[in-house]
């Protein structure tokens, strides 16, 4: 799966669908780029919002996944990580172009990859999804 957004929405999607790919007992790859890979830095995806078309929604979103005991967007990556079936990949180019170093990622990044390495692991998927 290609993480491609940093928007809050867009981030639940990705890991509500991966989580249950795991669930399933699939293999999971992630691969974070561009604005996706911003979630990988320390403290992001805490910061992570509705795009602007939805922001008027932000509040009450967070409150029903509170209400909903929901775990954040970092305990579902935790989460991911400890089934063992799940790999997360940061995107080198987009990690160059914005100054990030491997120290200002989370720690549960396996792997540091550009496109043709990531195309390696990708290219015998049998679901492949850019969110």
């Amino acid at each position: 799966m290609i993480v491609h957004s940093g928007t809050l929405d867009k981030l639940l999607g990705a890991l509500i669908l991966a989580s249950t790919a795991a669930a399933l007992d699939f293999e999971v790859h992630l691969y974070f780029t561009f604005w996706g890979l911003m979630m990988l830095k320390k403290g992001e995806m805490e910061k992570a919002g509705l795009p602007a078309t939805h922001r008027h929604m932000e509040e009450q979103l967070r409150e029903k996944l509170k209400a909903m005991n929901y775990p954040t967007p970092y305990e579902m990556i935790r989460r991911l990580k400890a089934s063992g079936r799940a790999r997360l990949y940061a995107c080198t180019p987009t990690m160059e172009m914005f100054g990030i170093a491997r120290e200002d990622l989370i720690p549960e990044v396996d792997t540091l990859a550009g496109a043709a390495t990531f195309f390696d692991v990708a290219a015998d998927a049998a679901v492949t999804l850019f969110i």
